[in-house]
């Protein structure tokens, strides 16, 4: 499918996306680009990556498709770097866990090439960051959202939309600002709040005492905490104004509680349980293969 593939941050969804092509057979080199060599080092001695790029021009020079899997905050700088040498046979599209700035950030980087750029955003990242993290398997059965261009041709779409479906994901459309309010929503908030308690208790001047009962519960309501904070500082930034509008919905919903809480209104505690189990259980069977 594939004679050369570029991975610019090769980390865990670059370095993933990267094991993935080569398990399924699609792909005869990946090369890989960075900011720092340390990285980049560890990937080629992993095999994630076949060999490391010099620069842009090299990097880019016979190319069929590149990866952009650096934080969002990134995004500008590495697209006006490869600009200059993208060729007109050659796709990029990207892991951002936003879209609606990548995609503006991409209209003035490529300016004349934006037509091939398909935004990309892979529903598939784990706690642990870096390339040591990344496998083979991690988009398998995932979701992969891709939030084409008015300008793209529908070609280049299905070839980028190949190339996930090779690695496993079951990849679906949206528009980028629609994107960018759903995953405030159902990513961006939960982080934000895992952070946000994590960082309350660290605080108190009992934290060991309360990090020393902390057990399941705590464990998998913070288990997101332990993201990488660089890239979830771009996305909050980034995704600002959505996941504003859903932080306050939120602690309005915590207050709607607390008014139950301290007036022991045990009927309305239980039925507000009862309800959110029922949603969530079938949603995790909805999952179910």
């Amino acid at each position: 499918m594939f004679k050369k593939v570029v991975v610019c941050g090769v980390g865990l969804i670059g370095g993933s996306f990267a094991l993935a092509l080569k398990s399924a057979g699609v792909v005869r080199e990946v090369v890989g680009l960075g900011r720092t060599p340390a990285p980049l080092e560890a990937a080629l001695q992993l095999g994630v990556i076949d060999r490391i790029a010099a620069d842009w021009p090299d990097a880019m020079h016979g190319a069929d498709l590149v990866l952009l899997g650096m934080p969002v905050g990134q995004m500008a700088p590495v697209m006006a770097a490869l600009a200059p040498y993208l060729a007109p046979g050659t796709l990029v599209t990207d892991g951002g866990s936003t879209k609606a700035d990548v995609v503006a950030v991409a209209r003035t980087a490529l300016g004349a090439r934006r037509a091939q750029f398909v935004p990309g955003h892979p529903i598939a990242g784990a706690e642990k960051s870096g390339v040591a993290a990344a496998r083979d398997d991690l988009y398998q059965g995932r979701r992969v959202v891709l939030t084409p261009l008015p300008e793209n041709a529908p070609a280049d779409v299905a070839r980028v939309r190949a190339a996930w479906e090779a690695c496993g994901a079951r990849v679906s459309e949206l528009a980028p600002d629609e994107h960018d309010r759903v995953f405030a929503a159902v990513s961006h908030l939960p982080h934000l709040l895992a952070f946000a308690l994590v960082h309350d208790l660290a605080g108190r001047e009992n934290a060991d005492q309360l990090f020393g009962f902390a057990a399941g519960g705590f464990r998998d309501f913070t288990r997101i905490a332990s993201s990488h904070p660089e890239m979830w500082r771009d996305i909050c930034l980034a995704n600002r104004t959505a996941l504003l509008g859903e932080l306050d919905a939120y602690m309005t919903e915590l207050l709607r509680t607390r008014v139950l809480l301290a007036a022991s209104d045990s009927g309305g505690l239980e039925t507000l349980f009862a309800a959110a189990r029922a949603r969530r259980d079938a949603w995790l069977d909805g999952l179910k293969p």
